[in-house]
C-alpha cells in the first residue's frame, strides 16, 4: 500500500510539471472595456468605437465592425491596433437610434472569439433612425475546451498506474520484498 501511495504521488508531480506549465494558453481573449459602452445611452455621436481586449490584438486578425438598427454597416475606417486595443473611426454621422457593435479577434493561442453589443444615439438635435427595431444580445465564442480532456487524460494514467501495480501483486511467485 506504501508503494501505491509513492506511485500516485509521483504519478501525479509527473502530471502536474508536464500540465500546468500550459494553463495560461487555455485563456482566450475577452472585452475588458469599450466606449461607447455597452447598452449606453448617447446624446452626442461618437466618432470613433474603442475595445480594449485582455490579450495584444493581432492587426491582421482584428475586425469591428458598427451597424445601425437596420442592420446596415456604417462606414469605418480600417481598425487601428494598438497592443491590446483596436479602434474604428466613424465617418459619417449617425442617426438616431441603436447600433451595434461586433467583433472577431484572435486569441494568443489561436482562437477566434466574437461578440457584439449595442448602444443607443438619442441626441435631441437629430431625427430618429428609419427603422430602430434590431438588439443584438452579447455573444461571446464557444467551443470546447482542452482542460476537460486533459483531465480525463491525467485520470485515464494514474487508473492505469494503478492497475497495473494491483495486477503485479496478484501475479503468483513475484517476491513483495523488493
Amino acid at each position: 500500500m506504501k508503494r501505491l501511495a509513492v506511485v500516485v504521488a509521483l504519478l501525479s508531480a509527473v502530471l502536474s510539471v508536464v500540465l500546468l506549465p500550459g494553463v495560461p494558453a487555455w485563456a482566450h481573449n475577452r472585452l475588458l472595456a469599450a466606449e461607447p459602452s455597452a447598452d449606453a445611452v448617447l446624446t452626442g455621436a461618437p466618432r470613433a468605437v474603442s475595445l480594449r481586449f485582455a490579450e495584444r490584438l493581432n492587426p491582421d486578425f482584428t475586425t469591428i465592425v458598427v451597424s445601425d438598427g437596420a442592420r446596415r454597416r456604417v462606414a469605418t475606417g480600417e481598425p487601428e491596433v494598438d497592443g491590446a486595443t483596436g479602434v474604428v473611426t466613424l465617418r459619417e454621422d449617425l442617426a438616431n437610434g441603436p447600433y451595434t457593435v461586433a467583433y472577431r479577434v484572435v486569441s494568443s493561442d489561436g482562437h477566434a472569439v466574437q461578440g457584439s453589443y449595442t448602444f443607443n444615439l438619442d441626441d435631441p438635435g437629430k431625427p430618429a433612425a428609419a427603422s430602430t427595431t434590431v438588439s443584438v444580445a452579447a455573444a461571446a465564442s464557444g467551443g470546447p475546451s482542452a482542460g476537460p480532456l486533459i483531465g480525463l487524460g491525467a485520470a485515464v494514467v494514474v487508473a492505469a498506474g494503478f492497475l497495473v501495480l494491483r495486477r503485479r501483486r496478484k501475479t503468483p511467485g513475484t517476491n513483495r520484498l523488493r
